[in-house]
């Protein structure tokens, strides 16, 4: 718990209740048939629906009247359902709840809560929708509640609690780089930065703290999430990098492709632009995702061939229809022909993986994990200073079959989306900038630091990029991406034990590099390209 915060938590969930009206009296069916012999059977099978109506009922009226045991004991985690009702009376400060059932299906009943939340003389309703499911025991037999944190409330997950208590850090009101208001209404995507923002440079924006009732991420220890304002606390102004424009174009491109994170940054200053999820289990996989990049990490293995010395944009890199490296055979995608007098740009261009693989034979096995990290930032644990937090990167020096799979994304390599339009815009600048949400003079953090790319480097890397966004892999996708000075490159990442692929793209238009994933999303022109291509047609 924060130092200073006021108030008590709620474990887990905290407790709400039906009141008896309109259930009058009930009976807790019995799990136990007598076969005739003396002898008890314990049932088994999906609870009735009779089962499943009085279970349920027992279950609401205990909630409501405060009796958290026999509530607890109407589910299938008794203890830690007790351990959340007996704080629930404590410290949640939720009092006069009623819940009404609605018309389910099968053993799942929809209900919706309303109630009160009072402290130090605030108070404010509570309302909101919820399910619960009855199964039955695996032991008893008994038609149980299925306990889980969101029965309680939508937004709990498993380690979560509740608090209501004066608030550790004032609101904040978040502007973007015009003084543009942002709000987790208008983009959803925001919603966890913002609350990481409240928790770390609240107190450094300028507001006053109010009452408020938060989940209290206690097993992650992500920021609070606010829940319901009793009192309003001021707001302080918090600048931040992102662009209303590039946000808004980014939350509308997600939206087309389940399980998609995009992040867009401005190469000539490390500024993050935009940051965007759509994914069911609400993760920031955007800044926090750790997968393997496929073919975008591609960028970072050209540079380390030229800077090396073992080829050039112009120079050889034959694409030969498979590659043996420590008795593992590598392809490239299937379709591709062969082509064994291609230069390094045409390979780069037709993400020919063998192109690549042919010279792990000349490379040391840390070769990739230096150009990673002294030209590119990555691979240092927590080095970034973002303003949030987030994944750096990890390109680590592997021997075996993963040294040549390194080098096409796949192996040990692990990236996110903020990596890759980090790697472009190193890429396409010759510098490294670190990306910042809020500027650096907020609070004086020291930003990571690489020595970058050289001018060659870069030209020839702008030029491999160029060509894959106009007659290469990235072409489709880049046609709808607008005018300008363009680049981009395509990645397909095998997904292990599954025939699924990951789709990536990344890409820059002007002084806007972005990149996208789309887990399950086919090759990487397929989801994560068009996602691309909407936020550079925006912003670039």
């Amino acid at each position: 718990m924060r130092k200073g915060a006021k108030g008590a938590i709620i474990g887990t969930v905290f407790a709400v209740m039906v009141g008896g009206a309109g259930y009058g009296a009930f009976n807790v069916v019995s799990a136990l048939a007598d076969d005739g012999g003396g002898t008890a059977t314990v049932k088994s099978g999906p609870p009735s629906a009779d089962e499943v109506k009085e279970t349920s009922a027992a279950f609401f009226e205990a909630w409501e009247q405060g009796k958290g045991g026999s509530a607890a004991a109407l589910t299938n985690n008794e203890a830690v359902a007790t351990s959340v009702f007996t704080a629930y009376s404590q410290a949640a400060h939720i009092t006069d709840v009623r819940i009404t059932p609605k018309a389910g299906t099968g053993a799942t009943v929809p209900f919706s809560v309303r109630a009160t939340v009072s402290y130090e003389g605030k108070s404010k309703p509570l309302a909101y929708d919820s399910t619960l499911t009855v199964v039955r025991g695996k032991t008893t037999g008994k038609p149980l509640v299925d306990w889980q944190p969101d029965v309680v409330h939508p937004e709990l997950e498993d380690g979560d609690t509740l608090v209501t208590q004066q608030s550790a850090n004032p609101p904040i009101e978040a502007v973007d780089r015009d003084g543009k208001v942002l709000t987790k209404d208008k983009y959803p995507s925001l919603g966890p930065i913002i609350d990481e923002l409240r928790a770390k440079y609240g107190d450094k924006a300028g507001g006053t703290p109010g009452v408020e009732l938060s989940v209290r991420h206690t097993a992650t220890g992500a920021a609070d999430t606010p829940l319901l304002t009793l009192a309003d606390g001021k707001a302080g102004r918090l600048e931040t990098t992102f662009s209303a424009t590039a946000q808004a174009a980014a939350e509308k491109a997600v939206k087309e492709y389940d399980e998609s994170s995009v992040v867009a940054v401005q190469p000539s200053t490390g500024d993050v632009l935009a940051v965007a999820n759509n994914r069911a289990d609400g993760f920031d996989a955007a800044l926090q995702g750790t997968v393997a990049p496929g073919s975008t990490m591609k960028i970072v293995t050209a540079a380390t061939l030229i800077d090396t010395g073992l080829t050039t944009a112009n120079g050889p890199a034959p694409c030969t229809p498979d590659a043996l490296w420590e008795g593992q055979t590598f392809h490239n995608i299937k379709g591709l022909e062969p082509d064994e007098s291609a230069t390094l740009s045409e390979s780069f261009a037709r993400s020919c993986n063998t192109a690549f693989i042919k010279y792990v034979d000349d490379l040391q096995v840390d070769s990739l994990t230096k150009e990673a990290e002294e030209r590119f930032g990555l691979g240092k644990v927590n080095n970034w200073q973002v303003g949030v937090p987030t994944f750096d990167g990890s390109v680590p020096a592997s021997g075996g079959p993963d040294m040549a799979a390194n080098m096409i994304g796949q192996g040990q390599v692990q990236m996110s989306p903020l990596n890759m339009a980090s790697v472009t815009a190193t890429a396409i600048t010759g510098a490294f900038r670190q990306p910042v949400i809020v500027p650096r003079d907020l609070d004086g953090r020291e930003l990571a630091t690489a020595k970058g790319l050289s001018a060659d480097t870069v030209g020839q890397l702008r030029a491999m990029l160029n060509r894959t966004a106009t007659s290469g892999t990235a072409a489709e996708a880049m046609a709808g991406a607008g005018g300008g000075s363009i680049g981009a490159k395509t990645g397909t990442a095998e997904v292990d034990g599954t025939e699924l692929t990951n789709s990536w793209f990344t890409g820059y238009r002007n002084d806007v590099a972005a990149a996208a994933m789309a887990e399950a999303g086919g090759h990487g022109g397929d989801a994560a390209g068009p996602i691309v291509a909407s936020v550079l047609g925006a912003a670039g």
